[in-house]
């Protein structure tokens, strides 16, 4: 439409559609261009879902884009910044990069690697840690942690994901890992599923939950939960008291920010849907973006 179009790569991972809602749908198990863009605005949001898709599918016809309109890293408000050019060894999930009062930048899973892109991520601050939210999201972190000469972290139930990670989380209980960012282990989606809380402010859920765009509400992959539904429940429950935050920043789904007391209702309240669920086959398919 318009030139533009999605080539038969797409993975459906939905990161297009998060980035460029109303301008790419959803057709037939993957991605299609809807429309093309009416103004500037739209058409920077078409770029940035260019330059995140990790099969590079949404594509000009002819031509190439334009790099001058990739907007990576892009702020999402003034500490969180997405790292966009997702990765398909992560099955393309997002990654961040969270700023700290002194400067310095956490990597929250990671993009896909190259020197210039890691090279772009220093250029807002150095970066001292890579968290790992579980071992889907590992496949670039020793490079990316190794470049930036960071520590990187991962949960024991996932180490051998990267058993040469500097930091290794262990246990349930909650983890202060630097000023203001806690660990929590919650194990469910893998045995080693972490979610990073930040200045009460910030929450990034890697796969165990996100905004969903189909129910208007946080939801769980259930039909990829590949360690157990049952211990995802359990742990939602232990934690869900335990967490204040106003950003749902997963690696897979959407994000959104709420207030925190509603994020904090919304979030007890999945924590109960979540404890009715049964094991299912896994099922790609099935997932509510």
């Amino acid at each position: 439409m318009d030139g533009w179009y999605v080539d038969a790569r797409c993975i459906n991972c939905d990161t297009a559609r998060q980035l460029a809602p109303g301008l790419i749908g959803e057709a037939g198990g993957r991605s299609r261009i809807l429309r093309p863009p009416d103004d500037e605005t739209e058409t920077r949001h078409l770029h940035a879902a260019v330059f995140a898709c990790p099969t590079r599918s949404i594509r000009p016809a002819p031509g190439q884009a334009d790099r001058a309109l990739d907007p990576f890293p892009m702020p999402l408000d003034d500490g969180v910044l997405l790292c966009g050019h997702n990765s398909p060894r992560t099955a393309g999930a997002n990654s961040y990069l969270l700023k700290r009062p002194s400067g310095a930048q956490m990597m929250i899973d990671t993009p896909r690697r190259s020197r210039r892109l890691a090279e772009r991520y220093a250029a807002s601050g150095p970066v001292t840690d890579v968290l790992l939210t579980h071992r889907d999201h590992a496949a670039h972190g020793r490079r990316y942690a190794d470049h930036f000469g960071a520590r990187l972290w991962i949960h024991e139930g996932d180490l051998d994901a990267a058993p040469d990670a500097d930091r290794v989380i262990r246990g349930l209980e909650p983890v202060e890992i630097g000023e203001g960012v806690t660990a929590h282990p919650l194990p469910g989606h893998t045995r080693g599923s972490v979610l990073y809380l930040a200045d009460d402010r910030y929450c990034f859920t890697g796969d165990s939950f996100y905004w969903s765009r189909a129910t208007g509400d946080l939801d769980v992959a259930e039909s990829v939960t590949w360690y157990s539904i049952e211990e995802l429940a359990d742990s939602l429950a232990r934690t869900a008291g335990r967490l204040r935050f106003e950003w749902i920043l997963p690696g897979h789904g959407d994000r959104r920010r709420l207030p925190a007391d509603e994020m904090s209702r919304r979030l007890r309240a999945l924590a109960e849907r979540t404890r009715r669920l049964r094991p299912r086959p896994v099922d790609f398919t099935a997932v509510r973006w």
